[in-house]
């Protein structure tokens, strides 16, 4: 993206959390994979080229390149065809097809928004990795231990406090730039932990975790990020979004186009084909150093699909 963008031969595949910070990765046939740091502040411009491919699968650091060689659609938040994303699936924690993991798992409540809590499981030695993922602008450990005792635990605090184990992206990224003072975060989170660790049906083998309140307003770059007006539907070949990357959380990168919050969820990035933005692109739609511009199908927080602004 910008002045940092991978040439065109590198496919992206979206955006990782790493040390704190968001990072897009990239790949291409052949070569080892390749991340691009993305720094709050900076330029975003890439022009979408061609057609958006099948990433394939990657497991345990290692990837296999889609057997077929198929495309996605433009508005899957899944750069995987079908049978690719059943093989990854097959491997997957969420879908309860690990339940002989050795590993220890730890249980977490993580908060987004007045009122929408959520909890869920990661691996414990992935620490709050997977809570910057789904852009959790805080959270707290409710306990850890095996697999399925995490599941047993995950489950009956997810009945008893009414709180569920997703939040679609839609609901998070209308309230994150409007939060209440960090206070009530950590007096509702509190206040949730502590019921949690108070219901009878714990298993044994799963040991509470104290309420510790992480909040990640610094990593997201919450302060002072301006609201969201627009966010993108889908790429396109052909079209451009460029602006400056005003924060990010979870797949969410935030633009500022042109003094317009606008969001594009990077799960939709992956799979294509991007380019910095050259001096054709940069001509036929002005100035885009000034303010940016966005020519893919956009879709205005109010419901009213947008385009070029």
């Amino acid at each position: 993206m910008g002045t940092r963008m991978v040439p065109m031969a590198w496919w992206c595949t979206g955006v990782r959390w790493r040390g704190g910070g968001p990072v897009l990765g990239w790949w291409a046939p052949g070569r080892d994979g390749r991340e691009s740091v993305l720094g709050y502040g900076q330029q975003a411009a890439f022009v979408v080229r061609g057609e958006r491919s099948c990433l394939g699968v990657w497991r345990g650091g290692r990837h296999t390149p889609c057997p077929r060689g198929m495309t996605v659609p433009a508005r899957s938040t899944r750069a995987q065809c079908p049978e690719c994303a059943r093989i990854d699936r097959s491997y997957s924690v969420a879908a309860d097809t690990m339940a002989d993991d050795p590993r220890p798992y730890a249980v977490y409540l993580a908060y987004f928004g007045p009122g929408l809590l959520k909890v869920g499981i990661t691996a414990d030695e992935r620490g709050s990795a997977r809570l910057l993922e789904q852009g959790a602008v805080a959270f707290t450990w409710l306990g850890r231990g095996p697999l399925m005792a995490a599941r047993r635990v995950e489950a009956l605090v997810g009945v008893a406090l009414g709180v569920p184990d997703r939040i679609p992206y839609a609901r998070k990224r209308t309230v994150r730039t409007a939060l209440p003072p960090v206070e009530e975060w950590v007096a509702e989170v509190s206040a949730a932990h502590a019921r949690a660790v108070r219901l009878t049906g714990w298993p044994e083998s799963m040991a509470a975790a104290g309420c510790e309140v992480v909040e990640h307003r610094g990593e997201f770059g919450l302060e002072g990020l301006p609201p969201a007006r627009a966010v993108v539907r889908e790429l396109v070949d052909g079209g451009v979004v460029a602006g400056r990357l005003s924060g990010a959380a979870g797949p969410d990168l935030h633009l500022d186009v042109g003094g317009r919050g606008v969001v594009i969820d990077a799960r939709l990035m992956a799979g294509w084909q991007l380019e910095a933005v050259g001096a054709e692109e940069s001509g036929a739609l002005g100035n885009l150093g000034g303010g940016g511009a966005v020519t893919v199908p956009t879709v205005e927080l109010g419901g009213v699909q947008g385009g070029l602004f």
